[in-house]
């Protein structure tokens, strides 16, 4: 049995904030616009994939991590979070591997230890700049990318949550390792400081012929892009098709139980409209069941329930990675073993 997400309303505040194949369709007729929005290694495989075929495209990334790396550099040098950035940045990079590997490189030893030269670069790059737009625009001219990589908001925020039984969560770090979101349920959900949008992203999510959401941590890559005043409005006034690509597995403690619609659902109502989706990607392959047990203590694959056959937006395609053996040498990311496949995935979206 599904448990919907226990929300009612008003539960994402906005602060200050007022089929055939489509693509293949479009791509013959010129380069057409695609933006990326999420942040973590799902932006970066759908990127990765999207990025073999002739389309304009641009990354627009959540800037409230504050874990790891990009934690630690944000309040030492007051710089913007450069992780998710990084991977974008390394998946539309058509540099040759060892840079793309340079940038991904994590130390392991010294006062470095857990940082990635890519993290150190950007910010670096950021501090001498003053900007972080400059920033990227370098780094991307080293990594020779197709496409742009663009912060949601150049805001210096975090996202703070409170549970309905009183618990507030402050970060997205501390979000993330709280194992109790889905027992007591999400009341609201904020950014602190008020974020401003970045106008870069307002106008690629307006210029855009497709815009793609996901796959990603719900609650810390998602949807804290839509917290960013001006974000969900101006993505539900876009004329651009919208696609959203669910994840493959639950996460514990948050998304405990949930079907392919209840992600839907939580994204749509931070939004602010429902139905917004014009396509819902969802994998039907199962993984193997030697990775499902090895993966047990973290999520389950998440289900087709009865709504997703009814209607026609829901696409169900086989998108996983093909296991262990048959791993590119040139995936760069190998986070977990139950993953997107790129290519898949690619092709899943240019035919939606």
């Amino acid at each position: 049995m599904s448990v919907m997400p226990p929300h009612t309303g008003g539960i994402f505040v906005h602060e200050g904030s007022h089929c055939g194949t489509f693509l293949e369709g479009i791509e013959s007729k010129g380069m057409k616009k695609v933006v990326v929005m999420g942040g973590g290694t799902g932006t970066y495989t759908v990127l990765t994939g999207l990025k073999k075929y002739s389309l304009e495209l641009t990354a627009i990334v959540a800037m409230s991590d504050n874990g790891g790396s990009s934690g630690i550099l944000r309040d030492e040098f007051g710089v913007l979070p450069p992780g998710d950035l990084r991977q974008c940045l390394v998946a539309l990079s058509e540099a040759p591997l060892v840079m793309r590997k340079l940038f991904n490189h994590r130390y392991d030893r010294s006062d470095l230890k857990g940082h990635t030269f890519g993290n150190l670069f950007i910010s670096t790059l950021e501090s001498i700049t003053g900007n972080i737009d400059r920033a990227l625009e370098v780094a991307g001219e080293i990594l020779k990318i197709r496409g742009r990589v663009v912060p949601v908001t150049l805001s210096k925020v975090h996202i703070v949550t409170q549970l309905h039984n009183g618990k507030v969560l402050r970060g997205e770090d501390e979000l993330s390792r709280y194992q109790l979101v889905s027992r007591y349920g999400i009341k609201r959900m904020r950014l602190a400081p008020k974020a401003k949008a970045n106008p870069h992203a307002l106008h690629a999510i307006k210029d855009a012929d497709v815009i793609v959401i996901g796959p990603g941590n719900l609650y810390a890559s998602l949807v804290p892009n839509f917290l960013v005043p001006g974000i969900a409005s101006a993505f539900a006034q876009s004329k651009a098709k919208k696609i959203f690509v669910t994840n493959l597995m639950s996460k514990n403690g948050h998304t405990d139980d949930f079907l392919v619609c209840d992600y839907v659902h939580v994204v749509e109502e931070a939004i602010g409209k429902r139905g917004v989706f014009d396509v819902v990607i969802y994998n039907t392959k199962q993984p193997p069941s030697a990775l499902l047990n090895k993966y047990a203590d973290e999520g389950e694959p998440v289900a087709c329930g009865e709504v997703e056959k009814k209607e026609k937006r829901f696409i169900g395609v086989d998108v996983l990675a093909n296991g262990v053996a048959k791993t590119p040498k040139k995936d760069l990311l190998r986070r977990t073993l139950i993953r997107h496949d790129p290519e898949k995935l690619a092709k899943a979206i240019m035919q939606a």
